[in-house]
Order: structure tokens, then C-alpha cells, then sequence
């Protein structure tokens, strides 16, 4: 495994980064929403098709939604009686995109 690289380090900017890291890590850490955002990486979905692909009630669905929004990680659009969700954070995308390349790219997934 490398290192990493080693660049003049302040430490108050490394606190306050681990600190958003940790947030965005701790809002990852719910299964519920953790599927939710596996779905949103492919692309902007309505709140019912939502449901139906992860199947969550809508409940627990509007909580977790409202958990990601309020932590900025998702943002909505209304198109008339529709709400429209995406990913807003570029960290997040990222995140994601690790956790599907080690997790479900694999062959595990396909059993």
C-alpha cells in the first residue's frame, strides 16, 4: 500500500477536514441511505421511483432523504407534483464511487 503523499500539513485545516469527513461518513453509515445514494450515483430519481428500487416505506424513505438534504449531501428540483433527487456533493460521488468499485464490481455481487 503507498503512503500518503507528504505535503506540508496545517494542523487546523487536517482537524476541520477530518471533521467533514467524519460527518459525510457518519450520514454513509445508515444502510437506508447508503442505498439510496448507490441509486442516486446513477443519475437524478423521483421520490416513488425511490421507493420502489430500494424498498423503503416512505416514511422512513422521506426521513433519510430529509437526513441527506439537510446535511447537503442531496439536493431536490419540483416538476409539478414530483420532487426530484440527486447527489449535490462531489465527496459524496466520490465515496461512492469507491464503495462500488471495492463492494459491487466484484464478482460477489453477481451471487
Amino acid at each position: 500500500m503507498d503512503t500518503v503523499q507528504e505535503l506540508p500539513v496545517d494542523f487546523d485545516q487536517m482537524r476541520s477536514a477530518a471533521d467533514r469527513a467524519c460527518r459525510l461518513m457518519k450520514v454513509l453509515s445508515n444502510p437506508d441511505r447508503l442505498l439510496l445514494l448507490c441509486q442516486l450515483s446513477q443519475g437524478e430519481q423521483r421520490v416513488g421511483e425511490l421507493e420502489s428500487l430500494v424498498g423503503v416505506a416512505q416514511p422512513t424513505l422521506s426521513q433519510q432523504l430529509g437526513v441527506l438534504r439537510d446535511e447537503g449531501v442531496v439536493a431536490t428540483r419540483r416538476e409539478g407534483k414530483n420532487i426530484y433527487y440527486r447527489i449535490d456533493s462531489p465527496a459524496a460521488l466520490a465515496v461512492m464511487a469507491v464503495l462500488f468499485d471495492q463492494f459491487c464490481a466484484s464478482k460477489e455481487c453477481e451471487k
